[in-house]
């Protein structure tokens, strides 16, 4: 499990995902291919159980979507991967 994330990573987190990924993951979902969205079920189902699978993924890419380390920079994988786990977690339930 990821440690928690402190307020400086759940703001950075949020960002990142909002400036480079929403646009194709609104709200955890896929609007290209519906059965690849960040819920946690389909995360699971498609063998992607922990940040670290996330982050890989964030990076290098998978299937047509491109990685994305220069645009997130420096442990911008890692942040976005850890908020994005605790998103699915959390069954993409803004508070």
């Amino acid at each position: 499990m990821p440690k928690d994330l402190n307020a400086l990573e759940v703001n950075s987190g949020g960002n990142l995902f909002k400036h480079n990924c929403a646009g194709c993951h609104m709200n955890g979902g896929n609007i290209i291919r519906r059965s690849k969205n960040l819920k946690i079920s389909s995360l699971k189902r498609n063998g992607i159980d922990n940040p670290e699978a996330i982050a890989k993924i964030t990076r290098q890419g998978i299937g047509i979507m491109s990685g994305y380390e220069d645009e997130l920079g420096e442990n911008g994988d890692q942040i976005v991967a850890n908020w994005v786990w605790e998103q699915a977690q959390k069954a993409w339930v803004q508070e």
